[in-house]
């Protein structure tokens, strides 16, 4: 194939390499019969094709074809664009500027600055967030096929907002969810608008540049991406623009800041035409359908501006589109095809099991390729402008063959050898394909229209037959089956803490964790296939993320319920609306893992037939309840709806078609409700019923409150306490944060006990007169011993508050090891402790022939201090101070070694049972007393007889 300097794409049918031969019964004629339409006409004499044609009846040979394009010339309006593309005539559309309505603000819209070798590239601009995107699509079509060669990929650049990647790699890797539902939203407003027989494979390339954090660069990334495809040469029948609308109270707002979203109750998308909707997607808390109308009223309006904007900006300086390049299959194929199998793919359409109706249409399909092309290859071209039907052609090629028998010699003398002649098509296969998927596709929704039934015997309205169980496997934490029709999920739910969270990583540079998360799976044996199983596909990410938020807004807080909570989706059986039975499955796993929800809510999927007139209805929209994979494929919509009985956590509707009205939006959001109502009703009886209790295997979390100013001591110098406590009591994890919140995670209960001891104990605010029992002794210092009083807190006892005797040495009568009992006597101002074994103790007796200190020790507000004297004086009779309590004193101290034992003598008054206290040496006499705020105060005694 030769190139084409003029840089112009010839959109001539191409030629298929499989089929390279000559024959000597063709001629060459030059002609260009698919002459491109941005062309001039009267310059095709300029073209030359080579093309192989049968020499009988002019019909020609489309097996092969070679295309020369010499001296190429294009239309005047598109030189002239070329021309002004800059110096040296570059063939390059000149840079445009424009600003175009983007909800309450403008945004800038540039074309030819960047990406010029691009088939259509757009750099948008929405405050100081950027996103570049470009198309660009194959010079040589593929393979004909069922659905449009589009592929699209976004990527948010960390370098946007002055980041880099945080792993090994310092760049871009993995697509990330939030990517790949961004593409999704881009992809599924965009393939209903492309035309149907357009093979070249297109690519749709988009980039965050630059991202300031408040304007969000997804419905920018949409609305780049309408507009880049409508710039393109890419064949479409409209432009389209993407936006979000979100709802303030009661005002509705067209492409919310990032903070304005915060306090949004709902996050719709939408993205449509300048006269209908193609997608829309959202999450909201239990909002009612009308309010839902409203804001997809508020949407399509502003949609529509921007569609206007768009189409001034396109004939402006946008390409021609290559209407040409277009294969579609015959139309007579259509007919010979429902001839052949009308009747018989009608009956096979009714049979009710998927698997066998799948079988028996494959093999239908089967024997109309085989009829269709076992005869021989006739050119579409060739038929156009012939009276002669197909079976004509076939016949007089049979009459005009020549047949040599083995041995004998023709005119020339020129022995011929026998050879099987190849037999070639009528048309090929994929266009076979095409048109049988079609012809079944009229027919099933032919019959759904004239006879009110469905391939399952149901009415538009009627939901599948539901069962559900719940506690399937003992195990887990939670699990439910649900089956409707021939749909099944087995739904999974496992409880952890925060370690079992989900982290996220953005471009806002804030770290962000899921602490609820669902994964959806859908494995080929869902369906009865054979498939590589591998990473999740981006259609099991976007119904993962479709069911988690439907379920999102029944959970409780994370202070009612501190767990993180994963929910598996596993598709065991699958015909359609495989999203929404892991709504319905998981709502039930969760009952059953003791997650005390707020409601119950369910999901369905909604189709229908846009054009009743086509198929014997009076025109009016049918709609459809809970539909099959096969009404999803041959319908014009797919819209899943999830709630409760009275409002909406979620949906996503796709269309398949040019787009739907507000009304039938309507009447399909009401029909939902009542199909949610009857579901929920079913899921009542769904037998044996969710346990509603956490599971015995499911963590044991628990939450308590410290101090601020504690949180340090639990964990330690780099961590090491808190992994001490994990180590020493076996529990899972320790979680602290900043404000105090403490959660233990632990298997078993007695675990969690030991660790909430222990943290208790490490945190707690000692109290002066507080009692400690069986204490253990950690060391022995010259000046006392250092007693734990809980885990990691320990405290002084002095030597003189050991015994009530005179001790010389702490060792001589406690060991390390040795338990004791004591009494907080003081907390200075570093938080250090002082205790007392002495206060404890019971009050040494008195002798019987002294009733003075009989009646000094039933004083209640006398305090009784023994002292023994020197210490080698054993045999020394002990000896007994009374000094009178000072009101609201906790303890006096009296420095026994300022005491002359030979000074003192006790006397009491039996009439006023009051003590009184022989004189003392004056200034010999010391009180050291604790008042509030952990200072000492020491008196001296002055007055004699006091």
């Amino acid at each position: 194939m030769l190139a084409n300097p003029s840089g112009v794409r010839s959109t001539a049918c191409y030629a298929q390499p499989s089929h390279f031969a000559f024959s000597g019964r063709c001629k060459l004629l030059s002609s260009f019969p698919n002459r491109p339409r941005f062309l001039s006409p009267k310059k095709t004499s300029k073209f030359c094709s080579l093309s192989l044609l049968l020499s009988r009846d002019g019909v020609r040979c489309n097996r092969f074809a070679v295309k020369a394009l010499a001296e190429p010339e294009v239309s005047e309006s598109v030189a002239a664009a070329a021309g002004g593309a800059g110096a040296g005539g570059s063939g390059l559309l000149p840079p445009v500027s424009v600003k175009i309505p983007f909800g309450d603000r403008e945004i800038l819209i540039e074309t030819g600055h960047i990406g010029r070798q691009a088939s259509g590239s757009v750099m948008a601009t929405d405050g100081e967030t950027i996103v570049y995107t470009s198309v660009c699509l194959s010079d040589v079509p593929s393979e004909p096929s069922d659905f449009f060669p589009l592929s699209v990929t976004y990527q948010e650049r960390f370098s946007a907002a002055g980041r880099t990647s945080g792993g090994f790699f310092k760049r871009e890797g993995k697509t990330k969810d939030n990517e790949v539902l961004i593409c999704r939203m881009i992809d599924r407003p965009l393939r209903p608008t492309m035309l149907k027989g357009f093979y070249h494979e297109t690519q749709l390339l988009s980039w965050v540049l630059s991202y300031d954090g408040l304007h969000c660069p997804d419905a920018l990334a949409v609305t780049a991406a309408g507009i880049a495809v409508a710039l393109s040469e890419v064949p479409h029948s409209e432009a389209i623009a993407g936006v979000r609308v979100g709802l303030l109270g009661d005002k509705f707002v067209v492409n919310p800041t990032t903070k304005e979203m915060e306090d949004s109750t709902l996050d719709l998308f939408l993205a449509g035409t300048d006269n209908a909707i193609l997608m829309i997607e959202g999450y909201c808390d239990f909002l009612p359908e009308e309010k839902l109308l409203e804001a997809v009223q508020v949407g399509q309006g502003a949609v529509r501006e921007i569609c206007s904007a768009v189409k001034a900006l396109v004939m402006k300086c946008g390409k021609p589109k290559m209407l040409d390049a277009i294969r579609l299959p015959p139309p007579e194929l259509y007919r010979l095809v429902e001839k052949i199998a009308g009747d018989e793919l009608h009956n096979v359409l009714q049979i009710k099991s998927k698997i066998p109706r799948r079988k028996a249409i494959s093999l239908l399909e089967e024997k109309v390729i085989n009829r269709l092309t076992d005869k021989g290859y006739i050119s579409i071209e060739g038929l156009s402008g012939s009276g002669e039907t197909i079976q004509d052609l076939i016949d007089e090629e049979d009459e005009d063959e020549e047949i040599v028998v083995d041995g004998e010699v023709d005119e020339g003398d020129v022995h011929i050898k026998p050879g099987s002649r190849k037999s070639t098509p009528l048309f090929t296969e994929v266009d076979v394909k095409l048109v049988f998927k079609e012809v079944s596709s009229k027919i099933l929704r032919r019959r759904i229209v004239e006879g009110g039934k469905r391939s399952d015997g149901r009415s538009p309205e009627d939901i599948r037959p539901i069962t559900s169980s719940c506690g399937l496997l003992p195990r887990a934490h939670g699990s439910a089956l649900f089956t409707r029709g021939e749909t099944q999920s087995l739904a999974v739910v496992t409880l952890g803490d925060k370690q079992m969270a989900q982290k996220l990583d953005n471009l806002a540079n804030v770290e962000e964790f899921k602490r609820f998360y669902l994964q959806y799976s859908f494995p080929p044996s869902s369906v009865g296939e054979v498939g590589r199983m591998g990473a999740p596909s981006r259609r099991e990410i976007g119904h993962g993320t479709l069911a988690e938020r439907a379920l999102e807004p029944i959970l409780p807080t994370e202070d009612a319920f501190p767990y993180t909570i994963r929910v598996e989706s596993t598709i065991t059986e699958s015909n359609g609306s495989s999203s929404m039975a892991s709504v319905c499955g998981g709502c039930l796993a969760l009952q059953d893992a003791g997650v005390p929800l707020k409601c119950s809510i369910a999901g369905i999927a909604m189709g229908l037939v846009l054009d009743t007139h086509e198929f014997g209805g009076d025109g009016t929209p049918l709609i459809l309840s809970d539909i099959t994979g096969a009404e999803d494929a041959s319908g014009d919509m797919d819209f899943k709806v999830a709630g409760n009985e009275d409002g909406i956590t979620a949906f996503q509707m796709d269309i398949k078609v040019e787009g739907i009205t507000l009304p039938v939006m309507r009447e399909a959001l009401l029909q939902a409700r009542d199909g949610r109502r009857r579901i929920l009703a079913e899921m009542m009886k769904c037998s044996p019923p969710p346990a509603k209790s956490l599971s015995k295997y499911a963590p044991l979390i628990h939450i308590m409150k410290v101090a601020p100013e504690k949180v340090n001591m639990i964990i330690g110098s780099g961590g090491k306490k808190v992994k001490s406590i994990i180590e020493e009591t076996g529990v899972e994890a320790i979680d602290t944060q900043d404000d105090g919140i403490v959660k233990i995670t632990a298997k078993d209960l007695s675990s969690l006990e030991k660790s909430k001891s222990i943290i208790s104990s490490l945190t707690m605010v000692p109290t002066v007169g507080d009692i400690y029992r069986n204490c253990e002794i950690k060391s022995i210092v010259p000046y006392g011993v250092f007693v734990e009083i809980a885990p990691g807190r320990e405290g002084l006892c002095h030597i003189s508050e050991l015994t009530s005797d005179w001790l010389a040495k702490a060792e001589d009568a406690f060991k390390v090891g040795e338990r004791v009992d004591v009494k907080l006597t003081e907390v200075n101002d570093k938080g250090q402790l002082r205790l007392s074994r002495r206060a404890l103790l019971p009050v040494p007796e008195t002798s019987p022939e002294d009733p003075s200190s009989k009646q000094l020790t039933g004083n209640p507000d006398v305090v009784v201090i023994a002292d023994s004297g020197k210490a080698s004086d054993e045999g020394a009779p002990q000896k007994y101070v009374s000094v009178p309590k000072a009101e609201g004193l906790a303890e006096e101290k009296i420095d026994r070694a300022k005491v002359k034992s030979s000074a003192t003598k006790v006397a009491t008054s039996s009439k006023s049972n009051s003590a009184e206290t022989t004189l003392l040496p004056r200034k010999k006499v010391f009180k050291r007393v604790k008042k509030s705020g952990s200072k000492a105060v020491t008196g001296v005694s002055s007055n004699d007889g006091e």
